[in-house]
């Protein structure tokens, strides 16, 4: 079949709205039309190419990163099933997950499905089977960033990267939960452990870091300090949850000597759009005494050096933690924080800053990289 999709011919360009060639869904897979689809930072780095193997590297494994269709914060509804495929239906609304879980692997059946097995194939560009189900018209291979390629009015995914959702969760809001929601909030709850009664600090509010304030707060931090250079989103960051802002590391670092009587924070959870290296012994100053810092912002692939005084991490008891999808277990986590959403305990409306259509996504990005959104939504229906 023929649909539409925003395709990313090569690192520092703009996306090219047009319409592709789709195979049929193959074993164990499912055509899923989307309704919407989140704009997360993490889409970004295929743009800037801090997330681009090096050529050589790709030929060796196989693989291909260009041309590719993004996104991963995809809902929508099952519209056919291929073969084998048992636990999704016609008819079903779903969100996708960007760690497919098998439920078989060591870390599925010890419930860390966030590192289930397939994810070793996420930037292969293909289908868990190795093969191409996106085509353009003249025939070229078009690679899916993390086997799902949301940024498309349509797209074939295998039923291990979706989970099936309530029908009557509005699927822009069912979007957000596919990476930024979860992450962010499993970044507090899960990977941190906040406890009631701890500071906080949270490095970093954009659609993930929302979230770990959102967390922070829902789990009885007594203070969570939300840090971010742009005015707009310190101040979003009080709806969520933050007690105190600030606008840089260092200015986070007075507050907290003052708020803790020079005790520091408890955790401090690092979800900036990029991950910087050269941050890391500022942002590790700000952790007390047997803290903890989660890191889970993405940085380039390929930068391998930091910063960090070893004497101190371990004279000071501190932890550094990194985290994917906020350790939360997709099929577990997706319809739960769906369901505090029903309940009005989770704030999902509030993240929403603009809405565009596909034909509009690199106005969108533009507007992520201007610091005026929170999370901007593609909108297909």
């Amino acid at each position: 079949m023929k649909t539409k999709a925003a395709i990313l011919w090569e690192p520092h360009a703009d996306y090219v709205i047009d319409e592709i060639e789709l195979d049929a869904p193959r074993q164990g897979e499912v055509l899923v039309e989307f309704h919407a689809c989140g704009m997360c930072h993490s889409d970004e780095h295929l743009v800037t190419g801090d997330m681009a193997l090096p050529p050589e590297i790709v030929t060796m494994l196989g693989w291909q990163q260009y041309p590719i269709i993004c996104g991963h914060e995809g809902a929508g509804i099952v519209v056919e099933v291929g073969p084998g495929t048992d636990s999704l239906a016609v008819g079903d609304h779903v969100v996708t997950s960007f760690v497919p879980s098998c439920g078989k692997c060591p870390s599925c059946v010890s419930g860390h499905s966030n590192l289930c097995d397939l994810g070793a194939g996420l930037l292969a560009g293909t289908q868990l089977d190795g093969t191409f189900r996106h085509h353009t018209n003249d025939g070229k291979d078009l690679a899916l960033m993390c086997c799902l390629g949301a940024f498309a009015h349509h797209s074939v995914l295998n039923q291990a990267s979706l989970v099936k959702i309530p029908e009557d969760v509005p699927l822009d809001k069912a979007a957000l939960v596919a990476c930024g929601v979860t992450t962010g909030w499993g970044s507090a709850v899960y990977a941190a452990e906040v406890q009631a009664g701890e500071t906080v600090v949270v490095v970093g509010t954009g659609g993930v870091g929302m979230n770990a304030v959102q967390g922070a707060a829902m789990s009885g931090a007594r203070y969570v300090i939300a840090v971010d250079p742009v005015e707009f989103k310190r101040e979003q960051a009080q709806i969520f949850g933050a007690t105190h802002t600030a606008a840089s590391i260092g200015d986070a670092a007075a507050l907290l000597g003052e708020l803790t009587w020079g005790q520091n924070a408890n955790k401090v959870i690092v979800t900036t759009g990029e991950g910087n290296p050269g941050d890391l012994a500022s942002i590790m100053a700000l952790v007390g005494k047997g803290g903890r810092c989660v890191y889970t912002s993405v940085a380039n692939m390929n930068a391998n050096d930091a910063q960090l005084n070893l004497f101190d991490l371990a004279m000071q008891q501190k932890q550094l933690v990194g985290t994917i999808f906020g350790s939360a277990n997709p099929r577990y986590d997706i319809p739960r924080l769906l369901g505090m959403y029903q309940s009005g305990k989770l704030k999902l409306d509030e993240l929403i800053t603009n809405t565009y259509s596909l034909d509009e996504i690199n106005q969108g990005y533009q507007d992520m990289r201007d610091g005026k959104n929170v999370r901007g939504v593609l909108i297909y229906k």
